[in-house]
């Protein structure tokens, strides 16, 4: 590869570095190339992409990001997943894909700008999607809400028997 070629690389891959929401660094060892092909298309499906990258390259490519804090990881065959949507998708579409092929091997990540091990990642990816969880914390904004018009709405009624009551009582007085 020449050096132009190694630049335009490394500047393509930081620049999505940077805009990342999470990195996962992975071990491909073992893999063949349709087996991370259909990897690639998975994280990609998930908003994210996936790399098979040099390990010199990727150290320079993180340089000035949050992922420079995880280049301690970039030994061996190495490749890194990045996620520019939601990071529970991605984390979830490389979780399923070591299930079914032992060989491959999740090294860790960021998050946030805070390196997470391999086991956080598996429990990132046991979290409910990006749109679950929101729908979850407008319902729980929107409970009290409720519960107060809810107890507005029992006195009103409870005022219209009451009144219904004494208006059948007069009549029967009558």
């Amino acid at each position: 590869m020449k050096r132009e070629e190694k630049a335009h690389i490394v500047q393509v891959l930081h620049d999505e570095l940077q805009r990342a929401q999470a990195v996962f660094v992975t071990d491909y060892m073992g893999l063949n190339v349709e087996r991370i092909t259909r990897l690639r298309r998975d994280v990609a499906n998930s908003g994210g992409s996936y790399r098979v990258v040099k390990n010199t390259l990727l150290r320079r490519a993180t340089g000035g990001t949050n992922a420079d804090v995880v280049s301690d990881l970039f030994v061996g065959p190495t490749a890194v997943a990045v996620a520019l949507g939601d990071p529970v998708a991605v984390a979830k579409a490389l979780v399923n894909f070591t299930k079914e092929n032992e060989q491959f091997g999740i090294k860790g990540g960021v998050l946030g700008g805070r390196p997470i091990k391999a086991s956080d990642i598996m429990e990132l990816a046991k979290m409910p999607p990006r749109e679950v969880l929101l729908a979850r914390m407008l319902g729980s904004l929107n409970a009290p809400v409720s519960n107060f018009v809810g107890v507005l709405a029992a006195i009103v009624s409870q005022l219209v028997y009451v009144l219904k009551a004494i208006e059948n009582k007069k009549r029967e007085g009558e």
